[in-house]
């Protein structure tokens, strides 16, 4: 159990836990589903909805990652000698390294630590990932940078089958699975509660901040301890005997305002928890997707590789018509108890062809298709720029006769209508889906605006 809890002065004895390796609800101090001591517990765990999600030293991690012989190394990311420290892992920061130190003074601090020249375009590529499997939770998304978020899970509830709380659990486990980094949430009613939650329990932490324990949390902490006041201001603050948080209540805010201008009145306020910002959203999107929903649960393979074929085709014609193509693609699909599977694969270079969005999903729809029931389909592509050509897959020299193929198609479809002209298998799907709805339609679908 993380500090956090500690803060509640009466904590209810009968209050729910949920396992962050399943996310099922439990009553004792063992997960009955999955044997799990890693339980979390809140008396306002079902009430809050706004998250701030960071990724655990991302670089560093995703080195690590990629190169096990480093992983329990110190490890700093950054420039050589003359150069800064990008930034650093938490075992260097053990030593006092930290991101925009030079890095001759890093390395005289951890002598022993492996420092590595660093990859912009892969930690973009992971970064863009985990920000697509947070869109998959909800539209809300506001990036704060490539690996850091805040999202508001308002609502999601009647979408997912799950409580917020429950999703960002889910949406940990996965990216750990799925990226192989590790990342720190933070859960409150607010934005700045919730990023001051995910800095408490690092890293893979999962903390959160109730509205009844706000203000006592608050109260001792220093000026500093506010995201945004620097040393220059605390020492502003400091000459006005103004060295906690709670020294900051008892100024009115008429008089913040007149001594700090905007700035004190916005700490004013977040001094009292205070905190109207809403969660931004991308006003533009980095992906383009379809999905369908059946009328009727579907388990059997063949037919929701059919079902699949429609929706990439669909994703496909969307992507042509905006000139885009994207190196990831990805496949959803939901159960019929609402839970969400995505399965990404990345490609050597963007792809745009509904041949290749679909060859690429069918590996990963037959692994999922073991006999469950399914009510969702959808394809999708990100890691968004301009098609390249289309060069084929060296090891299936017939992809570029077939792109050829689906180019002709496409341009008698544009002349005579979409259906003028259909594979087999799109014959099959047009048959299928006739009884078939689209989630949303295409001028609201969030997917699929950008």
């Amino acid at each position: 159990m993380n500090f956090i809890s500690r803060a509640i002065m009466i904590t209810p004895t009968n209050m729910t836990k949920l396992c962050r390796d399943c996310t099922s609800e439990e009553q004792g101090d063992i997960c009955s589903e999955c044997g799990s001591s890693r339980l979390l517990s809140h008396p306002e765990l079902n009430t809050l909805s706004i998250a701030h999600v960071d990724c655990d030293a991302f670089f560093c991690s995703v080195e690590k990652r990629d190169n096990p012989a480093i992983r329990n190394k110190p490890v700093i990311v950054g420039g050589g000698r003359r150069g800064v420290v990008s930034a650093a892992c938490y075992h260097a920061r053990i030593y006092g390294v930290h991101s925009a130190m030079p890095m001759f003074k890093a390395l005289k601090l951890c002598p022993d630590a492996v420092v590595v020249r660093g990859d912009m375009s892969k930690y973009a590529r992971d970064g863009a990932i985990i920000r697509e499997m947070m869109r998959d939770l909800t539209p809300a998304v506001e990036p704060l940078s490539i690996d850091e978020a805040f999202l508001d899970l308002s609502g999601t509830e009647r979408i997912h089958g799950r409580m917020p709380s429950q999703s960002l659990i889910k949406l940990q486990n996965d990216i750990l699975r799925e990226v192989g980094v590790t990342v720190s949430v933070g859960l409150s009613y607010n934005k700045f509660l919730a990023k001051t939650a995910s800095d408490l329990d690092k890293p893979n932490g999962f903390a959160v901040l109730g509205q009844a324990e706000a203000l006592d949390f608050l109260a001792d902490k220093p000026v500093g301890f506010i995201y945004g006041v620097g040393p220059a201001f605390a020492n502003s603050l400091a000459k006005q005997g103004l060295n906690k948080i709670s020294d900051v209540r008892r100024w009115s805010d008429k008089k913040m305002a007149a001594h700090f201008g905007d700035m004190g009145l916005h700490l004013a306020r977040l001094s009292r928890a205070e905190d109207n910002r809403m969660v931004k959203r991308e006003s533009k999107r980095k992906t383009v997707s379809t999905e369908t929903t059946f009328n009727e649960d579907i388990s059997d393979l063949e037919t929701l590789k059919d079902r699949l074929w429609q929706v990439c085709l669909k994703t496909a014609d969307r992507s042509k018509s905006k000139n885009l193509a994207g190196t990831v693609v990805t496949m959803k699909l939901k159960t019929s108890s609402f839970e969400t599977i995505t399965r990404r694969r990345t490609l050597p270079q963007p792809v745009q062809l509904a041949d290749v969005i679909f060859r690429t999903c069918v590996p990963l729809l037959e692994k999922e298709a073991n006999g469950r029931h399914f009510r969702l389909i959808g394809a999708g592509i990100s890691g968004l720029s301009p098609p390249v050509g289309d060069s084929g897959d060296l090891l299936d020299p017939a992809a570029v006769r077939r792109g050829m193929a689906e180019r002709a198609t496409d341009k008698a479809r544009e002349k005579f209508g979409k259906d003028a002209v259909m594979t087999g298998r799109a014959f099959k799907s047009a048959k299928a889906r006739e009884s078939e709805a689209y989630s949303l339609p295409e001028k609201i679908k969030p997917d699929s605006l950008d």
